[in-house]
């Protein structure tokens, strides 16, 4: 008795199928129409073709040059010197009877013959020129964009004392150019991809041909090319978009605005991607100690700069387990607590009335509003209120028996301790994954603190970016990439690119050191 419902509740689903499936057909046809649309013969059509695609912008010029010349363009987004001097004062001297001898004639250095209305409409809202011959279909476009930029300046998030001091800006042609003067080769590959349905945004994809993967080549292009996203603002976005895991607080693709580590990536067998309109660059694969590398230890000598990895590392597992181990040992393990502190620590915890895990969190949260407030406010207001909120409120804390002398200096280690991080986004994670385990912490003591430990060893051993382990060189375990990870041996010893980048070049110079007995004498 139950069989006529169901077969009417299937009949409802298949008729809405089908309308949804002769909607999409519907549409596919529009889109294949607009696609297909051909530039009409007549400049009056084509101007009231262009003008209704466009809905009629304030910005969009029309131009009738006498007597059979129509010209179309975008005031704010073509140079109007260029406009002038090399093609308006051109025309108005002859009369040209098609769009190929008008190709010969204009010395700008892209101009494309085209016959169908969207590439022309395309080409328009990129900053070219539309020039149409009255009688023919074919229009010319000549791009003479121009867009505003700021200039070249120093790496704000990525500084250092020794090396280059430029770093990339938001324009994609500034950006390539700069690759470019550091890595003049023939080998060196750029392509050009279009990505948002509704911003069209340039996403260049940067290699060294004969260096890098292939099948990461292929991996990254298969990734970019497969996005249905409306608008690609970022490189930020980019990044979460293509990786392996976006559910993963840990970024699988390193974030630098350094051209000089952008090249030394692409040298290294590496990938990276430069997206219009954004200063941050993306490198991939990464791994996750090389987070915590900068560019500046291949400029320092050796000891010098495996120290400073060493101090990076270790301030890693400061800032996350030093506030946790203390809310374990003061909330279950006093045992583990020398004596010469425990007066100290009574007698500075005497007055407070909170359990150490709200004491904690309490302050925890304190210095990430200052810090956060600091990063919004302007700069000169922003480092006034770190400095000064700090001080205020940290003393008033303890003269009001909110919190413990001691707790306020581990936090602020704790705190000063994630900024040791060369990457901004690795910087935040670890201050992020700092809540959690202080609340296991308080909860179970120790055995909390080690469970943490486990998920997030786990979660990083479950880890890939493009396919490449995320732990490398330690899991699975390459003996030949310690050189060149937490340390850094002498650069003899350092002339082999990462296993992870799956280069078949393998060798980056000669590591065969200088022999001081092949110096020239003066008799030479």
């Amino acid at each position: 008795m139950f069989k006529k419902p169901i077969k009417l509740l299937f009949d409802k689903e298949q008729m809405k199928e089908t309308q949804d499936m002769t909607k999409k057909k519907e549409q596919s046809t529009e889109a294949s129409t607009v696609h297909e649309s051909l530039i009409p013969s007549l400049g009056k059509e084509l101007e009231q073709q262009v003008t209704a695609a466009l809905h009629s912008p304030a910005e969009l010029v029309v131009k009738n040059i006498a007597p059979n010349l129509t010209l179309i363009y975008m005031d704010d987004l073509v140079d109007v010197r260029t406009l002038t001097d090399q093609i308006l004062r051109d025309l108005y001297k002859e009369v040209y009877l098609s769009p190929e001898s008008l190709k010969q004639r204009l010395i700008i250095p892209k101009v494309d013959l085209s016959s169908t209305m969207e590439e022309a409409v395309m080409a328009i809202l990129n900053g070219s020129v539309l020039i149409h011959v009255e009688g023919h279909s074919i229009v010319l476009l000549g791009n003479i964009s121009t867009r505003e930029s700021r200039s070249l300046s120093a790496p704000e998030n990525e500084s250092q004392v020794i090396g280059s001091q430029v770093a990339f800006n938001e324009s994609l042609s500034t950006n390539a150019s700069l690759v470019r003067r550091y890595i003049i080769n023939a080998d060196l590959c750029k392509e050009n991809y279009k990505v948002g349905n509704r911003t069209n945004t340039t996403v260049a994809l940067m290699y060294i041909k004969g260096i890098a993967s292939e099948e990461m080549v292929q991996t990254v292009q298969q990734r970019i090319e497969d996005l249905d996203v409306d608008a690609m603002i970022d490189s930020t976005v980019l990044a979460q978009l293509i990786d392996d895991n976006s559910l993963s607080p840990f970024p699988q693709f390193l974030m630098t605005e350094r051209p000089d580590r952008f090249c030394e990536g692409l040298l290294n067998g590496k990938l990276g991607i430069l997206v219009d309109g954004s200063s941050l660059a993306i490198i991939c694969p990464q791994s996750f100690t090389e987070f915590f590398q900068s560019r500046e230890d291949q400029n320092l000598r050796w000891p010098i700069a495996t120290f400073l990895r060493l101090l990076r590392i270790s301030a890693v597992f400061l800032s996350i387990f030093l506030t946790p181990l203390y809310v374990a040992s003061l909330t279950f393990h006093y045992e583990v607590i020398p004596r010469s502190l425990l007066v100290p620590l009574s007698e500075s915890r005497a007055l407070v009335p909170f359990p150490p895990i709200i004491e904690a969190l309490l302050l925890e949260l304190i210095i990430e509003l200052l810090r956060e407030a600091g990063a919004r406010l302007p700069t000169k207001v922003g480092q006034t209120i770190g400095i000064v909120g700090g001080i205020v409120i940290g003393t008033a804390a303890v003269q009001a028996g909110i919190t413990s002398n001691i707790l306020i200096i581990i936090v602020a280690l704790s705190a000063l301790a994630s900024f040791t991080s060369p990457s901004y986004t690795m910087g935040n994670v670890i201050r992020l994954i700092r809540f959690p385990i202080i609340l296991l912490a308080g909860f179970w003591g120790f055995f909390g603190v080690m469970l943490a430990f486990c998920f997030v060893l786990v979660h990083l051993l479950r880890q890939s970016s493009l396919g490449a382990p995320y732990t490398a060189p330690f899991y699975p375990p390459r003996l030949v990439d310690w050189r060149d990870s937490l340390v850094r041996l002498p650069l003899p010893f350092t002339n082999k690119r990462p296993t992870i980048t799956r280069t078949k070049d393998q060798t980056k110079y000669d590591s065969e050191p200088i022999n001081p007995e092949k110096n020239r004498t003066e008799g030479d």
